[in-house]
């Protein structure tokens, strides 16, 4: 079944061309079939990207996807054009008003992670939205700061700056292999990297209430689980496209910042040669795991998630 995207939102072609199958909303509309409705709180400067990202993800699932676009209520984007903003997003203001509910949420990353917390302009409506996730939401998905942050509001698991980036591909372990999310995965897998701060495996064995799932002994915990608060933590990027790093790369190289060869990405560690993508089989394992753990444990009535 295809996820369901506005005809003229970019992903739309851009995933149709990909072969995902994307279906508009008047012939959703059509079908007798109760949708999972997915929400994608997105922080990110690049909008459109990222909303291709994990579209792409979500939508290669075999179940029927309503997939909705949220922003914070008062934070402008200067990134992403005005009219893309008011054509296909609502306001988490908007969305808290309705009284809706969703069977899951991603909340993205933001280039923020070295401000503290509180600092940011919009940490007392972010934490609004965890709350409300508890009521309103079946399964949230936090990513790199996103995830970062949900973490310190429920459990209040530090972040901690790094003197480098973290930047590149690093093996990681699966560290839970009997867990439904980790479903088909490898003994250890490559994850794309790139934060200057981290979560530190000692203050999340101090929360009984954190599961680690998926670790690096070299850049630190990536995936945990939160089953109190119906939540997954990832702190590393496997939806990234197979030159986002690239992009970040070149764009620093370009600004005259110092800034390392991504780590095991390029071919023989060469910039001028292109990157290929190891990780793409095991962005999809995990997302359609998630999708598919929704799926098993939602309510059908979606009136009654969160009661």
């Amino acid at each position: 079944m295809p996820i369901t995207l506005p005809n003229d939102l970019p992903a739309f072609d851009i995933l149709s061309d990909e072969g995902v199958m994307v279906m508009s909303p008047g012939r959703a509309a059509m079908q007798d079939i109760r949708p999972l409705r997915i929400g994608l709180l997105n922080l990110m400067p690049k909008k459109i990207q990222t909303e291709n990202q994990f579209a792409r993800l979500i939508g290669a699932t075999p179940l029927q996807i309503d997939f909705q676009l949220i922003r914070m209520s008062d934070h402008e984007s200067r990134n992403t054009a005005a009219d893309h903003m008011q054509s296909f997003y609502r306001s988490f203001r908007e969305v808290e008003a309705t009284g809706e509910k969703f069977d899951g949420l991603i909340i993205t990353g933001a280039p923020i992670e070295q401000l503290p917390f509180e600092k940011v302009t919009y940490w007392q409506e972010l934490t609004r939205v965890f709350d409300w996730t508890q009521s309103h939401v079946h399964s949230t998905f936090g990513v790199c700061w996103g995830a970062m942050a949900m973490a310190w509001h429920f459990h209040g698991l530090p972040k901690h700056d790094l003197d480098h980036k973290a930047f590149g591909c690093f093996r990681h372990d699966n560290r839970a292999p009997a867990s439904p999310y980790l479903r088909g995965f490898s003994d250890d897998l490559l994850i794309p990297v790139s934060r200057w701060t981290e979560v530190r495996a000692d203050d999340v064995a101090d929360r009984p209430g954190l599961t680690t799932l998926v670790a690096s002994d070299e850049v630190g915990p990536c995936l945990l689980q939160d089953e109190a608060h119906r939540a997954l933590y990832v702190f590393n990027h496997l939806e990234y496209d197979s030159t986002t790093l690239k992009d970040e790369y070149d764009r620093d190289v370009a600004a005259g910042k110092s800034i390392s060869v991504p780590v095991n990405y390029y071919p023989d560690d060469d910039p001028s040669r292109p990157p290929s993508n190891r990780w793409r089989s095991h962005a999809h394992l995990l997302y359609g795991n998630w999708i598919n753990e929704i799926y098993q444990t939602t309510e059908y009535d979606l009136s009654k998630i969160g009661t």
